[in-house]
């Protein structure tokens, strides 16, 4: 009795070691221990020992191990233990091995939940979406809130979002209760466009008491922030209960914020500090997204180190993308630099920070050091790079390499860089052979080709690309930016007819209602000669923004409706919904030059925070063309002190002198002006005007011979009329 006593003592310790073991990941060390107590003669493993190895077993991914396991368990009747054959079906699902399980399953007398669950999960997470919903269906008992989580989880990874919250709402139906787990599922699950459904989810979080979980309220805070309602967002993180809130909910609201309203994320940045809570490394990598000064991304950075994360690469790479966006190359490339552990996203982003600030050589000297260092570049090194400023030669570099690698036979992304590249430094023919060969097109490669030949000077063979692209490519379709392309074509070629044949397009394949087209139209039929269209193509749109206005009041300009360019500005701001920009204030000012409304343009000009050159040059050569050339005179003096000596400025009034024939000021000018334009003819021969003007027949042919002295010679001019 003793010796029996004393072996089932042994057997229950060994069990508590296999324990230990599992829970403390030493499965392997467990394996061996299951294996030396299966040898020994005098114990004989139990159920639970039976157990622990399976377990061990699935973590390992050991079928052959968990196989002899599943002979013992049925050698020595052991498998009729329910939480033997539940760890035999983990088994079976953590090694994909979907027949087993179906097996094993069948051989199960009484299932329980978790064997339900672990086979439908396994069977969503194998392929087999089918046999999952056979056995949700034929389940004698469905009113377990664990079986239809698996099955809204299952849908949801297997991509069937539709068919997971159509699952959430039968649960809901039959009255089956919900948990956290099944609340935040469904939550994430709802983005733009699905914002009622996820205010409804919301209610029965409150009803059902789950705003006390710091998960559902996690998920509440992201569902909103993914609707881009972030008002919503910020009251549920307002409302919560403070115990609740850790460091997860605060990255998810600063990560929400830090995308829409980078202030409000420091200042919930701030408050986490001030809660006691750590930042974690996610903390940080959308603060630094937050910052929008140097200052205050350096405050920030000092702060991650202080706090521990300086070698996290996640977080320097972080810095680097915020150091670059804030054009502070200088702290970028410290970071860089002392950042011993460089993934590809580290030399990726050093490279697309000087792409951005246009500085080719340095991102091609980043690149030739990469490469140095045997990091292997990906097709977004290689974009990166055709994005940026290379010169020619380094072009045909980057081309060689891709080519050599086959990234350009394999990626869509680089051909199409390549065109637009080569587009850029005038080679289209390189650009065309390019488009020609790949054996990969989408639209973004014919939005280039096509964008080539226009930028290029070949409106013609642009639009015979578009007209290739709706023959041969059935499944795909010209997008705004195809059509806006067509339209400038139209407008480069003064081709009303294929502007309204491009018009009838638009509108019969429902594409009126991207702004972008609209704004073309608008451009198209004023440059076209027909403002009455560009009228009714605005009056027509449904969303406007600063540019359909700035197209309307430039369309009124060109057609010498002053009035009307000023009544559509007063509009504009009546309406409040866009405000006004730069290009804004220069058209409505042209409008008012070329109209003679000298007071209508002042006010317009007063009304100004910063105004720039063009918009001096713009105000001086209304007040030119009216003849207040002292209000002139006395405006470019004053637009030195703002923006600096500009020559566009002093030619606005150098023009209204030569205009009205102003002699004293006209030389001043013209002095001014010899100084740093003193090649261009222009210059001369408006001199010469007017002291011709002036009866100075004599100043005006000394003008004309030191002209020909210095070898300024004017351009004759031509007609482009052909008889």
């Amino acid at each position: 009795m003793r010796k029996a006593q004393c072996l089932t003592e042994s057997l229950l310790n060994i069990n508590r070691r296999l324990t230990g073991l599992t829970r403390s990941g030493e499965n392997r060390n467990a394996l061996k221990l299951f294996a030396e107590v299966h040898r020994c003669t005098a114990l004989r493993p139990d159920q639970y020992s039976v157990s622990l190895a399976i377990t061990a077993a699935g973590h390992l991914r050991d079928t052959i191990f968990g196989g002899q396991v599943h002979c013992y368990a049925i050698r020595s009747g052991i498998l009729s233990h329910s939480h033997v054959s539940n760890t035999l079906l983990a088994l079976y699902a953590k090694t994909g091995n979907l027949a087993s399980l179906k097996k094993n399953f069948e051989e199960i007398k009484e299932p329980d939940v978790y064997s339900w669950t672990t086979l439908l999960s396994a069977s969503f997470k194998l392929g087999d979406i089918e046999y999952a919903f056979e056995v949700f269906d034929k389940m004698p008992e469905r009113d377990d809130v664990a079986v239809w989580n698996a099955m809204i989880t299952g849908c949801k990874e297997s991509g069937y979002h539709g068919t997971s919250i159509e699952l959430f709402r039968e649960m809901h139906k039959l009255g089956v209760g919900h948990d956290k787990f099944g609340f935040a599922t469904v939550l994430s699950m709802c983005y733009y466009g699905s914002s009622d459904f996820g205010k409804q989810v919301h209610s029965l979080v409150i009803k059902a008491g789950f705003l006390v979980s710091s998960s559902v309220v996690n998920a509440l805070i992201t569902m909103y922030f993914n609707c881009q309602m972030v008002v919503d967002a910020r009251l549920v993180f307002e409302e919560a209960d403070v115990d609740i809130r850790d460091h997860v909910t605060f990255n998810v609201v600063i990560d929400g914020l830090a995308g829409f309203k980078r202030e409000e994320a420091l200042i919930v940045f701030r408050e986490m500090i001030e809660a006691g809570l750590r930042p974690t490394d996610l903390t940080f990598v959308s603060v630094m997204s937050s910052c929008s000064c140097a200052a205050m991304g350096r405050q920030v950075h000092g702060l991650a180190i202080k706090t521990g994360y300086e070698e996290y690469t996640l977080v320097s790479n972080s810095a680097l993308s915020m150091y670059s966006s804030l054009e502070d190359f200088d702290a970028a490339r410290k970071v860089f630099e002392s950042l011993e552990e460089k993934d590809l996203v580290t030399w990726n982003t050093m490279i697309s920070g000087y792409n951005q600030a246009r500085l080719g050589e340095s991102a091609m000297s980043v690149y030739k050091r990469m490469h140095r260092t045997g990091v292997k570049p990906d097709e977004f090194t290689y974009g990166s790079l055709l994005a940026s400023s290379l010169d020619l030669d380094a072009l045909e570099m980057v081309q060689a390499c891709v080519i050599k690698i086959g990234l350009l036979s394999s990626k869509v992304e680089i051909s199409n860089a390549l065109i637009s590249a080569y587009s850029k430094h005038g080679e289209i023919a390189k650009a065309e052979l390019i488009f020609e060969t790949s054996s990969k097109k989408n639209l973004i490669s014919w939005n280039a080709i096509i964008s080539g030949l226009y930028h290029n000077g070949f409106p013609f063979e642009g639009l015979a690309k578009f007209s290739t692209l709706l023959e041969t490519e059935v499944l795909i379709l010209p997008d705004a930016y195809t059509l806006s392309i067509l339209l400038s074509i139209c407008v480069n070629t003064s081709s009303l007819m294929l502007g309204k044949q491009t018009h009838g397009y638009v509108l019969r394949h429902g594409q009126f209602k991207e702004t972008l087209i609209g704004n073309a139209l608008v451009n198209m039929y004023s440059q076209c000669g027909t403002l009455e269209k560009s009228l009714e193509v605005f009056s027509q749109m449904i969303e406007k923004d600063v540019v359909s206005w700035n197209s309307l009041i430039s369309a009124y300009a060109r057609h010498g409706e002053g009035e009307s360019a000023v009544m559509t500005y007063k509009k504009m701001q009546e309406e409040g919904r866009v405000d006004p920009d730069a290009a804004t204030f220069t058209a409505v000012l042209s409008a008012c030059s070329h109209a003679g409304l000298v007071e209508e343009g002042l006010e317009i000009f007063n009304s100004m925070v910063e105004p720039n050159v063009d918009h001096f040059s713009c105000l001086v050569d209304l007040l030119g063309r009216a003849g207040r050339l002292d209000e002139a005179e006395g405006l470019v003096k004053m637009s030195e002190k703002s923006v600096g000596y500009r020559v566009d400025v002093w030619w606005a009034l150098f023009s209204a002198c030569a205009a009205y024939g102003d002699l004293r000021l006209g030389k001043m000018v013209a002095e001014l002006l010899m100084e740093r334009e003193k090649n261009d003819p222009s210059l001369f021969v408006q001199l010469s005007n007017i002291y011709a003007g002036a009866g100075l027949w004599k100043e005006a042919q000394e003008t004309r011979e030191a002209m020909s002295m210095i070898g300024a010679v004017k351009q004759r001019g031509c007609s482009w009329m052909r008889f």
